[in-house]
């Protein structure tokens, strides 16, 4: 009989990074990108003859919604968790904005959240809900939930959460934080 390591002995790494993706925000960029060609066309090669107002109203706002829906998609489209001594950091999309960093000093706890859905927070990316706290949800599916000392919570959706989890818990164990003054 083989004695095997329990859940909280094993040893994690250095930094722990997670990420989560959502491959269907790449349909909505593609309607933005979509959008913001008509903006393009319509002023490229209109044969409007009611007057310019009309056409730059709807040039600019073709352009102006598809460059919302553009970036915003595409701010969403990942999320990336790294963990190290000090903090928990989250970084959104390919620039990594919006990005936020807690110090570990300021997390009271960790927990697996088996089920985030964007509806649970009014849709994808970046949220706040009175009742609830922050959240980044990129996708359906597991997330973090960490508790901050100042009684807020910080929801984050990432793969392999419950691992993201055991880091946590173990780092807090090991540098035992209190509440930042």
């Amino acid at each position: 009989m083989r004695d095997h390591a329990r859940e909280g002995d094993a040893p994690h790494p250095e930094v722990w990074t997670g990420r989560a993706t959502n491959r269907v925000q790449w349909l909505l960029a593609l309607v933005g990108a979509a959008c913001m060609a008509l903006g393009v066309e319509l002023a490229v090669d209109s044969a409007w003859t009611t007057g310019i107002a009309p056409l730059a109203m709807s040039v600019v706002g073709c352009i102006a919604a598809g460059l919302l829906v553009l970036f915003g998609t595409l701010a969403f489209v990942h999320v990336d968790l790294r963990l190290d001594r000090e903090s928990v950091e989250v970084r959104c999309g390919h620039i990594g904005l919006p990005r936020r960093r807690i110090p570990l000093t300021h997390v009271a706890g960790a927990d697996f959240a088996p089920n985030v859905t964007p509806r649970q927070w009014g849709g994808w990316g970046y949220r706040w809900r009175p009742e609830k706290g922050t959240a980044v949800v990129v996708r359906r599916g597991e997330g973090v939930v960490l508790r901050l000392w100042d009684g807020h919570t910080f929801t984050i959706t990432v793969d392999d959460a419950e691992a993201a989890v055991r880091a946590i818990r173990a780092r807090l164990r090991a540098g035992t934080p209190g509440p930042a003054h």
